[in-house]
């Protein structure tokens, strides 16, 4: 079993600032696993609402839950969300009995359930599938290949891998999402899916998606958001200054996971992955969700204007702006779009993720970096200091 000690400290530390938290991601990603590691799975503290014996519990609701003592695991909660005023009642007894860690499958109706019902009560945290400062630096190829789910990184070949990503798309479309009260057919949904791992890491069109799938451009930005909301897909939004050049406004798209895009594209081994046309966007996208997850910015964004300058990366932390460029290439240079977004966005540092294996510096503030370095957890691999640490930029100029 993979350990996870960055996740453990992060649930634990919630734990002890809030009565209640809200642990959501997709389904496999390791929610139960984590919970199994704070609360014994035969524990009376203990519910799996997937498990009949623990619904039967549940029966009497506070019968079950008000004596309990330390920290109570509620898994897959939107089940049975009428438990929410009841736990908002348990929430606020004082001196704090309990706390409870909320388990359950990313969903509209779970959030908003929680943000209403236990408002200034409750801690949210989204957890993704296996990080790469989780496996190490040797995984790198392996981990982008089949991505960060664990029985999809864990399984035993290369075919098994394959086959239950396979597997979880369609298990994903045809139960997972109408029991979260989607609606929409699985045929339909799939489409629109695929169409977006062909676009990963380009703009958003929405005329385009509604042009070829026969429907109205609100109906597939409603699937766009659908997508997003389970953690399926990421949309970067754009960040505009006040600058004079036409800047891009529409957002990029991503799959998340890399190994499920590598499905949906009908990637089924290393050579395939290599000889695809969509080699560098899932690079791209890839070090991207590496970079979010272990840096954890207040907010990002990509940047790009009309006339060619880009970046795909800018991130907000600690009140300074730090940009990422990320490139599929033995040996980055230096381009006219990263001088032009150094300037322009006045960022601290310019860091170039690259799949090579030597750190170099390009230009003062500009530093081309393996995407491999991120496998020591340090947030400063990509997030150097600086000269500009003496003068820091606002991190929210008026846009």
């Amino acid at each position: 079993m993979i350990q996870r000690p960055r996740l453990l400290s992060l649930l634990r530390s919630a734990l002890r600032r809030s009565p209640m938290v809200v642990l959501i991601g997709p389904r496999q990603c390791g929610k139960t696993t984590a919970a199994r590691w704070i609360v014994e799975p035969t524990s009376p503290n203990y519910f799996d609402l997937e498990n009949p014996a623990s619904l039967a519990r549940l029966t009497e609701p506070m019968t079950a839950l008000g004596p309990l003592r330390g920290v109570v695991v509620i898994d897959e909660i939107q089940r049975r969300p009428d438990l929410f005023p009841l736990l908002r009642v348990l929430a606020d007894r004082r001196p704090i009995r309990a706390r409870f860690l909320i388990l359950g499958s990313a969903s509209p109706a779970l959030l908003r359930q929680s943000s209403e019902t236990l408002a200034g009560r409750v801690e949210t945290i989204s957890l993704a599938g296996l990080g790469l400062d989780e496996l190490g630096d040797r995984a790198l190829g392996r981990h982008w290949r089949r991505g960060g789910f664990p029985p999809a990184y864990l399984a035993r070949s290369e075919a098994d891998s394959v086959r239950w990503r396979d597997q979880f798309v369609q298990t994903f479309l045809e139960r997972d999402l109408p029991q979260l009260g989607v609606s929409i057919a699985a045929t339909k949904l799939y489409r629109f899916w695929s169409m977006l791992a062909h676009v990963h890491a380009n703009l958003w069109n929405a005329a385009d998606f509604a042009r070829s799938l026969g429907l109205s451009q609100p109906t597939v930005r409603h699937y766009l958001d659908l997508l997003t909301s389970v953690f399926m897909v990421r949309q970067l939004q754009p960040w505009h200054e006040n600058l004079a050049k036409r800047q891009v406004k529409a957002p990029k798209v991503y799959i998340r996971d890399s190994g499920l895009l590598h499905a949906l594209l009908g990637i089924r081994s290393e050579e395939d992955l290599q000889l695809h046309p969509k080699l560098g966007a899932s690079w791209e996208g890839y070090a991207i969700e590496e970079v979010l997850k272990l840096v954890e910015p207040h907010d990002a964004y990509f940047w790009a204007t009309h006339g060619g300058a880009e970046l795909d990366l800018m991130v907000f932390k600690n009140g300074r702006r730090y940009g990422i460029e990320v490139k599929h290439q033995d040996a980055p240079t230096l381009t006219a779009s990263i001088r032009t977004a150094l300037a322009d966005l006045r960022l601290e540092h310019l860091t170039v993720l690259y799949p090579g294996s030597r750190r170099y510096s390009l230009a003062e503030r500009v530093t081309v970096v393996p995407l491999v370095s991120l496998a020591a957890g340090d947030p400063a691999a990509v997030l150097p200091p600086s000269p500009l640490s003496r003068r820091r930029a606002p991190a929210q100029p008026q846009r």
